[in-house]
Order: structure tokens, then C-alpha cells, then sequence
């Protein structure tokens, strides 16, 4: 049965509520391999709170707060979840993280375009999150949804016309080599740590959950090889200094391995780092169109 775009876009997602403390923030950093050297200077104030000039919070880890947990499966969205894979991921600070935190996030679909019965739906979603006293702002969470099995419903495979563009076009990289590059392993019990943070998809653990999606092995989670790639920037391109974040972006095109090394390419501009990320054992591209928008 078709997917109805107009009561996807009307979706109710709870509002959810997290206090996080420093040991989330330091548990998010280990999760992504900060410390792996614990006498780089640019990457132990992520991994230790008593670091000189106070903690800092990775600026990534915007995007694991207050989730509100997989909605197209538990709540009544009439999508095929089984086939649904993660396409795209942004985020946008609105100030630096603080190493804890009493936060809200508010979820809702912003749209829904159909590609062909062939090809899925595309379903963006954006949350919000809040400090719960204030009320302000601390970032927004945009990701982007391929719904494999749920194309189709708009007359002639066309955009529904209650839909509107899942998103502005991703940046395009120079054709040039990149400015800089930086290569970093992943453990091979990486995926294991990082779903401490609060992603308990089996996929991502159970080798039997694994083989039942195609694969021969559990999977690293997209957005912890995203958090890699952040990483990356900070240490080759930034010094090490989050505070100069102001919004990353990329798009997934593979998945990762846990154990397979992961390199950063990166081109330097006034305001931005363009990147993209292959894994060297495989020679293949599994991030693509990314950037990080810069502070002055």
C-alpha cells in the first residue's frame, strides 16, 4: 500500500528529554578513537576533564542528543523501516556543546519526495535541540532518509505535491588533490562502543542481524564513521579547535567495516572544509559531498 506523504508530514514525534553529563561527552569521544594517542595535545581535552583550559565537547556529538529512537518502525508512519538506509546527515551549531546539559529535542518530518516505485521516497527529518530551562537553541539535526520500498505514490512518480526538496544541493568537491589528507583506523570493537551512545540497532552488533541485511559481518554505524571524518578535520585542518564549527554535512554512498582505516581528503576554504572519506582497504568512497562550515 502507498505510503500517504501528507500524514507523514502531519507526524507527531514525541518530544524527548536527555541530561547528559561529562562522562557522555567523554564516552562519545572514545567511541570515535579521541586519545588514541594520549599525548596529542588537540585531542585530550576531548577525552579528559581535566585538561588544561576546562573540557571540550565534540562538536559531533550534536547529533546523539535527546533522539527520539527509530520512529518510521515504532510509531505508525506506514513505511517499509526494513529497507529504509541513511542518505544523508547534517548538523548545525548554534554555539559550541557544553560538556553537560539538561536538553529537549523536538522531531518532525519537513518533507517527503517521491523518486519512482523503483527507487524509494526520500524523507527528511529535522530535530531541534534545546536547553530545557531556557529554552535556546543548541543545534539542529537534519537527516535525510531512503525509503527503498516506498516510491511510487505520487501520479507519474513525481514530487508529491505536499512535498518539498529534501534538501539544497550537497557541495560539490574540486577536481584538484586535496589539501590535506588524514588517515585513521577504527577499532575493530568500534561499532560496539559507539552504540553506547544510545544506538542499539543489532545491526550494528549481532553477526546474525547482520547476515539477514547482506552483510557478512556487523557494520560500523554512518554516523560514526561521520564522526571520524569530523575528526579528521579537526585534527589536520583545525588544530584541534572544535569551537570553529559551525555545521558539517555529508552524504553516505557505502557502508564501513569496523577494523578497516578510513581516510579524510580534505580541501581548504576561507569559510569551509570540503571532504570526503574512502576506506583504504577497500579503495572505495563511503562518504561523499562533505563539508564543514567554519566560525570566523
Amino acid at each position: 500500500m502507498p505510503i500517504d506523504p501528507d500524514r507523514l508530514l502531519a507526524l507527531k514525534i514525541p518530544d524527548t528529554a536527555q541530561q547528559y553529563g561529562f562522562k557522555d561527552a567523554l564516552l562519545y569521544a572514545l567511541s570515535l578513537g579521541y586519545g588514541s594517542d594520549p599525548l596529542d595535545p588537540t585531542e585530550l581535552p576531548y577525552v579528559y576533564e581535566g585538561a588544561e583550559g576546562g573540557q571540550r565537547v565534540v562538536p559531533s556529538m550534536g547529533v546523539i542528543l535527546a533522539h527520539p529512537g527509530y520512529w518510521p518502525r515504532t510509531l505508525d508512519t506506514g513505511l517499509d523501516w526494513v529497507r529504509i538506509v541513511h542518505a544523508e546527515q547534517g548538523l548545525q551549531l548554534h554555539r559550541p556543546l557544553p560538556a553537560q546539559a539538561d536538553v529537549v529535542g523536538r522531531s518532525r518530518v519537513v518533507s517527503v519526495v517521491d523518486k519512482g516505485a523503483d527507487k524509494g521516497a526520500l524523507i527528511t527529518y529535522e530535530r531541534q535541540i534545546l536547553e530545557r530551562a531556557s529554552g535556546e537553541p543548541l543545534c539542529t539535526i537534519t537527516q535525510v532518509m531512503m525509503a527503498r520500498g516506498d516510491g511510487g505514490f505520487a501520479p507519474a512518480a513525481a514530487p508529491a505535491p505536499s512535498s518539498t526538496a529534501s534538501a539544497s544541493a550537497p557541495p560539490t568537491l574540486p577536481e584538484r588533490e586535496p589539501d590535506q589528507v588524514c588517515d585513521l583506523s577504527t577499532a575493530p570493537q568500534m561499532a560496539l562502543l559507539y552504540r553506547l551512545n544510545a544506538d542499539w540497532n543489532p545491526l550494528h552488533a549481532d553477526p546474525a542481524v547482520a547476515r539477514k541485511a547482506g552483510f557478512d559481518r556487523p557494520i560500523l554505524h554512518g554516523l560514526a564513521s561521520w564522526g571520524v571524518a569530523l575528526r579528521a578535520v579537526l585534527r589536520s585542518a583545525l588544530g584541534g579547535n572544535g569551537e570553529r564549527v559551525a555545521s558539517v554535512f555529508a552524504r553516505f554512498s557505502a557502508p564501513v567495516m569496523p577494523g578497516e582505516t578510513l581516510r579524510t581528503e580534505m580541501w581548504l576554504q576561507p569559510n569551509e572544509v570540503l571532504f570526503r572519506v574512502r576506506v583504504l582497504e577497500r579503495d572505495r568512497v563511503v562518504i561523499n559531498n562533505g563539508r564543514v562550515g567554519l566560525r570566523d
